[in-house]
């Protein structure tokens, strides 16, 4: 790209980050991952796992609610276009609808294709589809243990102790205890530093097992 183009570009982006919210840009950055998931999801393919490195599902929880969803929104769509006596408006629901099905089948295929991951080196990664993300490294992680709890509100919770619950239908099932804080990034944007991270995964004893095996085999044995 010559100066040229690379200044007016850059205008570009700084008019753009201008006029659009932030949060209507973290919507539309969300719709975008959640679609490039469902594309890895019908082939079969899991996102960023390293070699070496082991991912825990998280969906368990959640799995027939979204298919109860997903179905609602079909019979919903079908029933309009049942009903809906006028062409313009009819096509306009048809698409809005469908682009409703696809996203709810995308969220699903986000989280599926994007599990928690614990590093070879016992970095962790706790995510929630395309809307949450966390890296932890190794050198932070204290300890692990199951721990089942039931938080209440929304998708991520943080304490005023620094507690983050990252629940899925509601239930946690593992507790992290760090040596400092890490600094997290909410689904639009605000941010904020967490010192103990609770999340779920449909197999938390195997979950603990592994961030403690790679904590406890001494370096010259991994």
């Amino acid at each position: 790209m010559s100066p040229r183009n690379a200044r007016a570009a850059a205008r570009v982006k700084g008019a753009l980050h201008t006029l659009v919210p932030v949060v209507v840009r973290r919507l539309l950055a969300h719709e975008i991952r959640a679609l490039h998931s469902l594309a890895l999801w019908v082939l079969r393919r899991r996102h960023q796992i390293p070699e070496g490195a082991l991912a825990f599902a998280y969906t368990g929880p959640q799995t027939a609610m979204m298919y109860g969803l997903l179905f609602v929104s079909v019979v919903e769509t079908v029933g309009l276009a049942l009903v809906i006596p006028w062409p313009v408006v009819h096509a306009i629901l048809l698409v809005v609808d469908v682009y409703g099905v696809v996203l709810v089948l995308a969220l699903h295929a986000s989280c599926v294709v994007r599990p928690h991951v614990v590093g070879p080196d016992g970095s962790l990664r706790i995510r929630y589809g395309a809307l949450f993300d966390l890296r932890v490294p190794a050198a932070t992680i204290a300890t692990a243990r199951v721990d089942r709890r039931y938080p209440d509100g929304r998708l991520v919770r943080v304490s005023a102790d620094g507690v983050l619950d990252l629940a899925v239908g509601s239930q946690t099932t593992v507790t992290v205890e760090l040596t400092e804080p890490v600094k997290y990034v909410r689904p639009l944007g605000a941010e904020g530093f967490a010192r103990t991270l609770r999340f779920h995964a449909d197999d938390p004893r195997e979950a603990v097992a592994a961030l403690t095996r790679v904590r406890t085999v001494p370096v010259e044995n991994r």
